[in-house]
Order: C-alpha cells, then structure tokens, then sequence
C-alpha cells in the first residue's frame, strides 16, 4: 500500500536527496530530457522548505520513494515564474503554483495522479484563498526527434481535471538536456483552473 508523506518546512530536509534523484530520474524521460545534479536538485528544492505555505507529497512504497509532488505560492516562486502573470495583469498573490508530479512509471495508471491534484487544491485552499491553480509543461514539437513511440501527452488527464491550456501565459527556463554539453532555453506554457473567491 501506497504511503504519502505530506512534508513540509524543516520536515522536508531529510528527503532531499531521495526527492532530488527521483526527480533526475524520471525527468530525464522525454518531454524534460533533464540532465541533472544532485547537488542543484538539493537547492531547487529548498525553495520549498523555505516557503511556509509550500507542501511536498512524498510517496513511498515499502519505505522506498516511487513519486512525488510539489506545490506553493507563486509569490514565493521565482521572477522567471511570476513573469507571464505580471505581464497579463494577474497578481502573483492570487497564484498558487503546482510544481512537479512525478511517479515511476511501473505506479502510473493507478490513481495517483488524481489523488497529487486533489491533495494539492486541498492545500491551496487551506492556506488561501487563491483564484487559480496553475502549472507549467514544457513545449515539445509533435515531430520532436527524441519523441518515443506511442508518447501520450497528458492534456486530456489535465483537462479532465479542471485545467485549460493558456497560450498567452509562456515562461522561458534554462536547463541542460541529454545530450546536450551546456544549458540551453525551453519554452513552457501554463496551464490554469479558475476557485471562486
């Protein structure tokens, strides 16, 4: 049975690390093709530990990590987060930001998915109020060399759960990618649902 480890402030240090490698991962599948470092995992990922809203959702199976999830506010992003707000008028204060979702591929399928959304709008109302949840998914042309047969993109599973893709709101994010000998730009758009406030 599934174990899910909602951790947050100093709660979150001890799992830096398992956080870290599971994100490097499973991010190096595509569309990311993340090639990354522990070490810049462990300072990404304090972000959220300083964040007194922020929550991370551990999931471990028999005590091993097998996924994660991250969200917070975006006034406790980055500029490079807030940016496509500020320029389409919407005040960061009203943003809460889903960062990562990420599963090992042997425990997607199964619901877990859905229970990182739900969790994670459940928090965002607790700690709010918010009028939008958002995330950000990097753009991959459909003709993308590295695309896998069969590659299924998750828009429709994002769509049934309450979230629009909005064009106009992009950000650009610099990453190294397999491959790849230095970093290099990629674009993301975001993705929005509306709360009453």
């Amino acid at each position: 049975m599934l174990e899910y480890l909602e951790l947050r402030g100093e709660a979150l240090l001890p799992h830096l690390d398992d956080l870290g490698r599971l994100r490097i991962r499973i991010f190096r599948e595509y569309p990311y093709l993340y090639d990354g470092s522990v070490p810049y995992e462990r300072e990404y990922l304090l972000t959220y530990a300083r964040s007194p809203r922020a929550l991370v959702i551990l999931v471990r199976d028999d005590g091993r990590p097998v996924g994660a999830t991250t969200c917070l506010p975006m006034e406790d992003e980055g500029p490079e987060f807030q940016a496509p707000f500020l320029a389409a008028g919407i005040p960061p204060e009203e943003v809460f930001y889903f960062g990562e979702s990420i599963l090992l591929p042997e425990y997607r399928g199964h619901g877990v998915g859905k229970e990182f959304f739900r969790r994670r709008e459940a928090h965002a109302r607790t700690v709010g109020p918010f009028r939008l949840t958002v995330f950000c998914a990097v753009d991959r042309p459909d003709n993308h060399p590295l695309r896998p047969d069969g590659y299924r993109p998750l828009d429709t599973f994002w769509q049934s759960q309450g979230y629009q893709r909005r064009p106009e709101l992009q950000s650009e994010f610099v990453w190294k990618e397999t491959g790849e000998s230095e970093e290099s730009h990629k674009q993301l758009t975001f993705w929005l649902k509306e709360w009453p406030c």
